[in-house]
């Protein structure tokens, strides 16, 4: 059994979805030689930006390792990208325990979740992505394991049927979402820390952008780190993706440098224009401002127009759009705004705007 506090190697067990059993024993190492994992930082002290997510954090693990009890269970809420998954890596991290991974929709039933439960060792971390999306059968196996570190077995049916409750070790529940509307009330108030992550600032961007190009042997000037970050949609998953088809493009077409000429190439190629928006997102505002004059517009309405899911508009496309203000949302629909008409280069009809 790993003992909170031990600097010992995390491993993070990674779940069999078609059983929902963990790999136990062969679990992967979180210092796999990846790339990608290893862009993302280990410790609070690496982290960039959330300064008042992460305070919380560090005053609640070192409360617990003080006390020499798991601390309480977390939810995360934000867009795709913005740290969930690497703050729960952190926190196991910095707890010195083992971290169980998976996701709503890979837990079917609920004995997939109690293969879980019941491999879990005192203090370990399990960490549920997209946990809005658990079936409800599934949900309620959670609620005495989270309360009372114990889930219930019902033996035969009927007028035989009788129960065996099962006592778990104390673990750690830590849930991310990018909906935590559609988390149902008894599961959202069993979490002991709730945080909602925002969208990063361009001076953390940049921080990001000048860590990650360190990492991957990249050199890279203050210029080119800042057009990365103004077109990495307040999102440092953006960031790294982005700095890496620079690197290629740098390496292949410029002088291995990323300057900010290079940077623009590099981006204009990949379809990023200069407030960060993509090929998607172009579609979706056109599509609003061609077919349903501006708007408003139902988001199911545009999805099929697109031919894309409303799921991925919803996540991914407006978030980012309404942060913005090139996208509004309102009872009748979703309406683009005058900005959003500007900046395609679409002459806005007299009328369309009521001036203020």
């Amino acid at each position: 059994m790993m003992l909170m506090g031990d600097k010992n190697p995390i491993i993070m067990t990674v779940v069999d979805e078609g059983s929902g059993d963990p790999l136990s024993k062969k679990s992967v190492p979180s210092e796999e030689p990846s790339e990608f994992v290893s862009l993302r930082p280990k410790t609070l002290k690496e982290y960039i930006g959330q300064a008042e997510v992460i305070e919380t954090l560090a005053i609640a693990i070192e409360a617990a390792l003080k006390r020499e009890e798991p601390p309480d269970h977390i939810l995360f809420h934000a867009p795709p990208g913005l740290g969930k998954t690497t703050l729960a890596h952190i926190i196991a991290e910095e707890m010195g325990v083992n971290i169980t991974v998976t996701s709503g929709p890979a837990l079917d039933k609920g004995g997939d979740l109690l293969g879980i439960l019941t491999h879990l060792e005192e203090g370990d971390i399990l960490f549920i992505d997209e946990i809005h999306r658990l079936p409800r059968v599934v949900e309620e196996f959670l609620y005495p394991a989270m309360e009372d570190f114990a889930v219930d077995f019902i033996f035969d049916k009927g007028v035989h049927a009788r129960s065996h409750r099962y006592r778990l070790a104390r673990f750690v529940l830590i849930g991310a979402t990018t909906r935590a509307g559609l988390l149902s009330a008894p599961l959202r108030e069993r979490f002991g820390i709730f945080r909602t992550l925002d969208f990063y600032s361009e001076e953390d961007l940049v921080h990001v952008a000048k860590r990650s190009a360190a990492l991957l042997n990249l050199e890279i000037d203050m210029d080119g780190a800042y057009e990365i970050a103004r077109r990495s949609r307040g999102t440092p998953r953006i960031v790294n993706r982005l700095l890496k088809r620079v690197r290629d493009f740098a390496q292949v077409r410029g002088d291995g440098i990323a300057h900010k000429d290079t940077v623009r190439e590099a981006l204009a190629l990949e379809g990023v224009d200069e407030v960060g928006l993509t090929v998607l997102d172009r579609k979706f505002l056109k599509a609003i401002i061609e077919f349903y004059k501006g708007g408003p517009v139902g988001i199911e309405a545009i999805a099929a127009t697109l031919h894309e899911e409303s799921d991925t508009l919803v996540d991914v496309v407006e978030p980012y759009l309404l942060k913005t203000g090139l996208l509004t949302r309102t009872s009748s629909g979703r309406k683009v705004s005058r900005e959003a008409y500007r900046h395609l280069g679409f002459s806005i009809q007299q009328g369309l705007f009521n001036s203020k």
